[in-house]
């Protein structure tokens, strides 16, 4: 391959596998608010995206980490994200289990770094507890709804297709990048 067609394609890959993933994402929200025959509300649309953004901040720290090094801080952010997006789609705290296997082929994982990871959970589900109870008590009023009591609500299930098509655009374009890096 000549290397002005490699650095072509060394741009021009990943845009391609995010523009697939954002219209792929696309579709099942139109396709969502026709069968509800609802009109677009904002809310709805950031609550649908946002665990996705969440995974991709994750991915990030997590790609950061190099092998045979401490990852405890990775850990505890990583751990705070998920928890904050197990409030817009609590199923998604199973992803805990896929970065501590991908933490372990790393060999950066240790018990202080899975201790971390559920600090930084245990922060949000502490926070969320304090502000329903305030709530509760009509102390405030934020609007706020125990999300986790419907663990796989088919409403939030949904959120999992732009969380599979953006982790889906970011391996891709990784794996793309390095194997289209000019040497």
């Amino acid at each position: 391959m000549k290397r002005r067609t490699q650095n072509i394609l060394y741009h021009l890959l990943p845009i391609a596998f995010w523009l697939l993933a954002i219209g792929g994402s696309i579709v099942p929200v139109i396709v969502l608010q026709a069968m509800h025959q609802s009109a677009f509300s904002l809310f709805s649309i950031f609550s649908y995206y946002l665990p996705a953004l969440l995974v991709l901040i994750i991915y990030y720290f997590i790609s950061r980490i190099r092998r045979y090094t401490n990852s405890v801080e990775e850990c505890f952010w990583v751990g705070l994200l998920l928890g904050i997006a197990s409030y817009w789609m609590p199923s998604v705290l199973l992803l805990t289990i896929v970065i501590w296997i991908w933490l372990v082929a790393l060999n950066v994982f240790s018990f202080r770094s899975m201790l971390s990871s559920l600090i930084g959970m245990a922060v949000v589900a502490v926070w969320a507890a304090v502000l329903l109870i305030l709530q509760e008590q009509e102390l405030i009023h934020i609007g706020m709804t125990n999300s986790w009591a419907e663990f796989f609500a088919k409403k939030s299930l949904w959120a999992w297709i732009p969380i599979g098509a953006f982790s889906i655009a970011w391996f891709a374009s990784t794996i793309a990048r390095r194997n289209l890096r000019v040497r």
